[in-house]
């Protein structure tokens, strides 16, 4: 009897350690991918501190493409968020809002031990993606 209830305790450990596994496979490929901003207005060298497309329909179309493609896969389909990563959503609406955004995504972030939470995108998506994607974020209502 013992060696019935050992082997059934493996065969669940053993399970529930291929259904931990899954998870780690499930975003696919994390390769950033290219967003096209032609149709926007070209923002030159200097880093803007608030988001110069706000409002304007070309970019929100962009930043939907934009996003699906790089973001989702952390932060949510349709920027609601499963609770990987914080729902974008919530962010504040304003220049207050764009500053943290504008930061976080050209630098990323990292734990107090170093460990990423999320990659810069510097370097990676030009100025004129990441305001079309903050855009979009922007046009999702929090309801």
């Amino acid at each position: 009897m013992k060696s019935t209830t050992f082997l059934g305790a493996l065969a669940i450990c053993a399970a529930l350690s291929l259904v931990h596994a899954v998870p780690s496979f499930a975003h696919g490929d994390v390769t950033p991918q290219p967003i096209d901003t032609a149709g926007l207005e070209p923002l030159g060298e200097e880093w803007r501190k608030e988001n110069p497309y706000r409002g304007n329909e070309t970019a929100k179309s962009i930043g939907e493409s934009g996003y699906t493609q790089n973001c989702a896969r952390c932060h949510g389909l349709e920027v609601i968020s499963g609770g990987l990563a914080p729902d974008l959503r919530f962010l504040e609406p304003g220049a207050t809002g764009d500053e943290w955004f504008i930061e976080r995504i050209r630098h990323g972030a990292k734990k107090t031990d170093g460990t990423t939470i999320m990659p810069p995108f510097e370097g990676i998506f030009n100025q004129e993606a990441m305001w079309a994607i903050r855009t979009y974020i922007e046009s999702r209502p929090t309801e």
